[in-house]
């Protein structure tokens, strides 16, 4: 059998939302890799692989209409095609994957890469093929670095929208006691519960399909990692009584022009900003009650 390959080279800021639009059709999943100046650093190239039978011209017809409409919102490149065989398809995603360090212990590796981390760093066993958080987006990163600062031993942490549950695992492996992860997907769940596994964190880490709602309890950290939109919502429907006394909420999924929204549904909420982070126009906040 043959597999045809669709690449795109995007920047980091819509490379998920190209990944997500290229799941659908690519079941045996999507990777996002470092482009030619590296890991951090300009765009970065995203692929998937489309099984070449006779639902092919249809498939690629349906694939290349979601790509034109999620153009309307940020201009994307034309995609690139390449066939390879069965044989080459199974190590050809692999092949431009590195190694991703972020703030100054965490590391995130692919699990067919070795690394011998130093004494203090903290791995993270992550394999692509979701859209679900890689790490390179530059929100996943500010909340990686965010948990890194405010995790400590025996830290209480709910995960909002887990994804892949890289927050979750990174909390845990940082020394969270106990980690709520939740996501409204059952596919992300599915994928976070195999990545916690895998982690070796399953003692600590709870992954559930549900959001707010389904988050008993108060918890020392809180990361959201969602859209603006989402983020005020869930202030507005009582996401602040989540936090311990003296727990930190870490947000991320909002842009400079959405940064004032966020701060204003903040501070009716009862919190006060006391951290921020910047990557090109993605904002990180940290919040904390008072």
């Amino acid at each position: 059998m043959e597999w045809l390959e669709v690449s795109l080279t995007v920047d980091k800021e819509i490379a998920e939302a190209v990944a997500d639009v290229l799941a659908r059709f690519a079941h045996r999943g999507v990777v996002i890799e470092a482009g030619p100046e590296g890991i951090g650093a300009g765009p970065v190239v995203v692929r998937a692989y489309l099984p070449v039978d006779g639902r092919l011209p249809q498939t690629r017809h349906r694939l290349e209409e979601a790509l034109w409409h999620l153009g309307q919102i940020s201009p994307l490149p034309e995609p690139s095609y390449r066939r390879i065989a069965e044989a080459d398809w199974a190590e050809a995603w692999k092949q431009h994957l590195r190694v991703l360090h972020i703030g100054h212990r965490l590391v995130v590796r692919p699990s067919w890469l070795e690394y011998a981390p130093r004494e203090e760093e903290v791995v993270i066993v992550l394999d692509p093929g979701m859209a679900f958080g890689t790490g390179l987006h530059p929100t996943t990163q500010m909340c990686l670095v965010a948990l890194e600062e405010h995790v400590r031993p025996g830290t209480s942490l709910l995960d909002l929208g887990t994804g892949s549950g890289i927050l979750s695992i990174a909390g845990a492996k940082l020394g969270a006691e106990r980690v709520l992860a939740l996501d409204k997907d059952p596919q992300a769940v599915e994928v976070a519960r195999e990545n916690v596994l895998r982690n070796g964190v399953a003692d600590r880490v709870t992954v559930m399909e549900g959001s707010l709602a389904q988050a008993h309890g108060r918890f020392d950290v809180v990361v959201v990692n969602i859209l603006a939109r989402v983020i005020v919502e869930m202030l507005e429907q009582g996401l602040a009584e989540r936090l311990a006394p003296g727990g930190r909420l870490i947000l991320a999924g909002l842009i400079v022009d959405q940064e004032a929204e966020v701060v204003a549904a903040l501070h009716r909420a009862g919190l006060r900003p006391a951290g921020r982070q910047q990557i090109d126009d993605w904002v990180g906040l940290v919040a904390l009650p008072g």
